[in-house]
C-alpha cells in the first residue's frame, strides 16, 4: 500500500518525507486554508520534496473552467495531480485533462457507482471518503470493498485511494481489503507507530539496563 499524507504543513511533509515512508501528498483547499499560504508557492515546494504524486485540487464547479484551472495546477511541477470532484462537470474535465496526459484525482466519492465512473472517465486515483460516512453512520470499509471487487472485475487501472482517514484502524482495514493507496494526516501516521504494549516492553529494558550499570558507548 502507498502511503500519502494529507496536509500542506510543508515541515510535516519532509519530515515524513526523510523516513522514507510516504509515497505523495494530497492537499485540499481547507488545507490551503489552513496553511495559511499561497496555493501555488506551497504546492510547488511540496512538489519538489516529494517525488510522488501530489493532489493539488481545483475550485471551479462547471467542466471548462476546471479543465482551465487544472492545466494551471499541473504548470506547477511535473508531479501535479489534478484534484476533481466527482460531480458531472468533474467527469467532463476528468475525462478532458487524462486525455491529455496529466494525472487526476477524482475526490468526494461516497458511492460504488461514482468510482465507476470515475475509473471509465480516466481518474488515475479515485478518493472514497471512509470517515464521512462513518461520520452519517454507514460503513466506509464497506464502499472500499465494493470499489475493490468493482475494478478488479473489469482490471480498472484508476487505484483506490483511501481518504477521510481518522484512525489507525482505518488503515488497517483499508490495507487488509487492498486499497492502493491511503492517504491520511500527519498525526494519524504517527500514530501507526504507537502500541502500549511497546511502550511497556521499552520501558521494563530501560529499568533492567540502568540496573546493569553498563553504557554502550
Amino acid at each position: 500500500m502507498k502511503f500519502f499524507v494529507d496536509t500542506a504543513d510543508v515541515a510535516a511533509i519532509a519530515e515524513l518525507n526523510e523516513l522514507g515512508i510516504i509515497d505523495g501528498v494530497t492537499t485540499n483547499p481547507s488545507l490551503i486554508l489552513k496553511s495559511g499560504r499561497d496555493i501555488t508557492e506551497v504546492t510547488r515546494e511540496i512538489c519538489a520534496i516529494v517525488d510522488g504524486p501530489v493532489s493539488a485540487e481545483v475550485v471551479a464547479l462547471d467542466a471548462p473552467a476546471m479543465i482551465e484551472e487544472g492545466r494551471k495546477l499541473a504548470q506547477i511541477a511535473p508531479n501535479i495531480t489534478i484534484k476533481l470532484p466527482l460531480t458531472w462537470e468533474g467527469l467532463k474535465a476528468c475525462k478532458a485533462l487524462s486525455s491529455e496526459g496529466h494525472m487526476i484525482n477524482v475526490t468526494l466519492c461516497f458511492s460504488a457507482n461514482q468510482a465507476l465512473l470515475a475509473a471509465k472517465a480516466g481518474a488515475s486515483f479515485i478518493s472514497p471518503f471512509i470517515g464521512r460516512l462513518d461520520d452519517i453512520n454507514l460503513d466506509g470499509m464497506e464502499l472500499i470493498q465494493d470499489i475493490r471487487t468493482i475494478y478488479d472485475n473489469y482490471d480498472f487501472s484508476t487505484e483506490i485511494l483511501a481518504a477521510s482517514i481518522r484512525t489507525v484502524n482505518h488503515v488497517t482495514e483499508a490495507a487488509r481489503i487492498g486499497a492502493d493507496v491511503m492517504t491520511a494526516p500527519p498525526e494519524v501516521i504517527h500514530k501507526l507507530a504507537q502500541h502500549p504494549l511497546t511502550d511497556k516492553g521499552l520501558d521494563a529494558f530501560m529499568k533492567d539496563w540502568e540496573k546493569t550499570g553498563q553504557n554502550i558507548v
